[in-house]
């Protein structure tokens, strides 16, 4: 196995030692006794066994007496990616899970949420979520912030100024009868969503319309050409909740499901990332594959708030991408990790009720907390044969 030798930019660093990822072909590859290069850019140069330090030493131009041998119990594993995370729903994380879905929005997130038209207050919470999630070894997080364009806009600087790559997305909503205070106008969320496109090195921004629930028609197309236009990533929600399902079909009556609703208003491609997903029905997983967007599965949030359990394999068999996402503050804990654990149990619930099924292995929910969510954030389409690029940034691990 063999990396790229692009010796352009210098190597910095040189490690030896055991490294855990996957690969398109198996969902978890273990390779002991591998070194790898790091040029100053940060970017690998390459990834070879061992045995070939010297030839490497030669060629990328490093002495062999700098490499930087792991320790026991000591290994390097691809950054994690959470696929969806509210960084504005932190401060009462692992609190307020005692409601479902459209209950919980209105008593809890939507007043917290409000609170971020000051800039002194979200500052705060933005870096302790980034570091945060830094720390549970997230290298790769697709945010929603709130309405506020400012906050949204300190969010990207801060994943940025700390070395995370992100989307981030300033949530667009022009419908709110419960909290009327939380909404926009339609021209101001236009307006500020154009406003808001940011671009920072590791950041770009991300089309996040909240869900079909709190947009008009007319915002939801508004957003699809600014996607379309600017060549956008999108990211909302979708079937989190049979109550929200039943109130879109109220809502949208001229749609022929949830899914048609994004399909319709230009928010459904190879860059949509949609949130939960617990009810959607085999056509409605059809157009995604169809169309390339992907799923980020929420486990714990679908638990704690009653809301459904993803069936993981069915989703796999319709070939939709798919990552893992830790949906804070629905979910407890900003941790990929527990992300895992839960997605492993939940697959075991499913296999009691329905015993056909198989619960999803170790192996393969780590390719989803990886090369999975990767993938999800990619724009590529399967369903044209199409390979997304390689985003892995790796991470020092301790097994002990």
């Amino acid at each position: 196995m063999s990396g790229r030798h692009d010796t352009a930019a210098g190597i910095a660093r040189v490690y030896r030692g055991s490294f855990v990822h996957s690969t398109r072909d198996a969902a978890l590859e273990i390779l002991n006794d591998f070194v790898l290069g790091v040029d100053k850019s940060g970017k690998i140069t390459f990834i070879e066994e061992g045995k070939n330090v010297d030839r490497l030493a030669q060629e990328q131009g490093f002495n062999t007496a700098d490499v930087e041998n792991l320790g026991p119990g000591e290994f390097f594993m691809p950054g994690m990616v959470d696929t969806h995370i509210h960084a504005s729903q932190y401060t009462y994380m692992g609190t307020a899970l005692d409601l479902p879905l459209l209950q919980w929005l209105n008593t809890y997130t939507f007043p917290v949420e409000s609170r971020y038209r000051d800039l002194k207050f979200a500052r705060d919470v933005y870096t302790k979520v980034v570091k945060r999630t830094l720390r549970n070894g997230t290298t790769t997080a697709c945010y929603f912030a709130t309405i506020h364009t400012d906050a949204s806009l300190l969010l990207g600087q801060i994943a940025d100024d700390l070395g995370q790559r992100a989307l981030v997305g300033k949530v667009c909503m022009d419908i709110n009868p419960m909290v009327p205070q939380y909404k926009e106008l339609l021209d101001e969320s236009k307006d500020e969503t154009l406003r808001w496109v940011l671009q920072y090195p590791r950041v770009k921004p991300v089309v996040t319309p909240r869900f079909a629930v709190s947009c008009s028609s007319s915002l939801l197309d508004a957003l699809g050409e600014i996607a379309r236009s600017s060549g956008l990533h999108i990211q909302s929600h979708i079937s989190e909740n049979k109550e929200e399902v039943e109130l879109v079909k109220q809502l949208f009556p001229d749609c022929l499901s949830y899914t048609d609703v994004y399909l319709k208003h230009g928010l459904l491609t190879d860059k949509t990332v949609m949130a939960h997903g617990c009810h959607l029905t085999d056509e409605e997983l059809k157009i995604f594959h169809k169309n390339g967007a992907s799923i980020s599965h929420c486990p714990s949030s679908n638990i704690s708030l009653m809301s459904g359990i993803l069936n993981v394999r069915n989703v796999q068999k319709h070939k939709v991408k798919l990552g893992l996402g830790t949906d804070v503050a629905g979910g407890y804990s900003a941790s990929i990790l527990d992300a895992v654990r839960r997605a492993i149990d939940t697959s075991k619930v499913l296999t009691i009720e329905h015993p056909q099924l198989r619960p999803l292995t170790f192996e393969e929910v780590f390719w989803l907390a990886t090369l999975g969510g990767s993938e999800g954030m990619a724009s590529y389409n399967p369903s044209e044969g199409n390979l997304p690029p390689n985003h892995f940034r790796y991470v020092l691990f301790h097994s002990s």
